[in-house]
């Protein structure tokens, strides 16, 4: 049976709501008067511990994503507790009160399932957009990392083409060098060969010349007279002779024996010599004198001549002992031995 006596200690929700899953809730003056006299509000125990814990959880998962949301400039979210159903003593009298307190679980366990389909869907969202967040940014850091490592990978390339462009020119630059310098030796040394085949096809030409100048003095020059015997010498002493010694070579042969050119030439002088008797001057192209002395007669007194043409006979004038031709050989004034000047120029003397 019911009493009125007092009722057991409970707890007084004046919790001010806000907008939540059911929108906003506008109290009034009789909603928010609190119950009075019989009608007690029993201790939800089961309910409301439930519904704390989901505010807690609540509250640190939005904390959490509110922290992670703020660095995007996105706003917060309010985190809101919907209002608890009507309680048992709200509803019915004294005589439910028993029932009530029974049925105080599954009311609790009622009670909170609009939180959970209120507070925790967004806690979810939230937490769905942290994490959508966090892996787009490790996304966009591991992107970045591979630029940067792309960039590096071809500024590196980049360096070692260029550094293989420069060693092969290098290398191309020294191959040019050594080549032209190559060439230029080669030039040099082609040079060289060409200046000695020069220098002795010249000195090959000079001697043939020289050859062929001896053969052909050989040839162009003559004996001045034939059927001779030699009887003195040049430089031989003796006192028939005004220098002391004798200055030319003497061919003994009989009077009119027929005196000849030694070389083409022009002759210079002819007549009476004193000691020379009768002498005849025959110069040669190259300056060269040959005297004629002690002749018998004189054929040819002026004019060129050629070699081997007579030009007088031999006789026995001047300053003599018998018939005989004295030749003398004069350089630049000078006498040389006549027997030496001759065989120079291939003559059998």
């Amino acid at each position: 049976m019911a009493s009125n006596s007092p009722a057991p200690e409970g707890i007084d929700v004046q919790e001010q709501p806000t907008a939540g899953a059911w929108g906003e809730w506008n109290p009034t003056e009789d909603s928010a008067r609190p119950p009075r006299g019989k009608h007690r509000v029993l201790k939800q125990r089961g309910g409301l511990a439930r519904s704390s814990t989901v505010l807690g959880v609540g509250v640190i998962a939005a904390v959490g994503a509110g922290g992670i949301a703020t660095a995007q400039d996105r706003p917060q979210v309010a985190i809101s507790l919907p209002s608890l159903p009507s309680l048992p003593g709200v509803l019915g009298g004294a005589d439910q009160a028993a029932g009530d307190s029974a049925d105080g679980d599954a009311t609790g366990s009622r009670s909170a399932e609009p939180a959970r389909s209120g507070i925790i869907p967004q806690q979810a969202d939230r937490r769905s957009d942290a994490g959508e967040l966090l892996r787009s940014r490790i996304l966009q850091q591991a992107d970045s990392q591979h630029e940067a490592a792309a960039a590096q990978e071809r500024a590196e390339a980049e360096r070692l083409a260029q550094e293989a462009a420069a060693q092969q020119a290098r290398d191309a630059q020294a191959a040019k060098e050594a080549a032209e310098k190559a060439a230029a030796e080669a030039a040099e040394q082609a040079a060289a060969e060409e200046a000695r085949q020069a220098q002795a096809a010249k000195e090959a030409a000079e001697a043939k010349a020289k050859a062929e100048s001896a053969a052909r003095a050989a040839g162009s020059f003559f004996l001045p007279t034939s059927a001779y015997t030699l009887t003195s010498h040049y430089g031989d002493s003796g006192s028939m002779w005004s220098s002391g010694h004798h200055t030319g070579l003497d061919f003994a042969a009989p009077t009119g024996t027929p005196v000849k050119a030694v070389g083409s030439g022009k002759i210079t002088s002819a007549g009476w010599s004193g000691a020379y008797g009768y002498r005849i001057v025959l110069e040669l192209p190259d300056g060269t004198e040959i005297w004629y002395c002690h002749l018998s007669s004189m054929s040819v007194t002026g004019g060129s001549v050629a070699g081997g043409d007579t030009i007088g006979r031999v006789g026995a004038t001047g300053n003599v002992t018998g018939p005989h031709l004295h030749l003398e050989v004069r350089r630049g004034g000078v006498t040389v031995d006549p027997l030496s000047w001759l065989k120079a120029r291939g003559l059998n003397v």
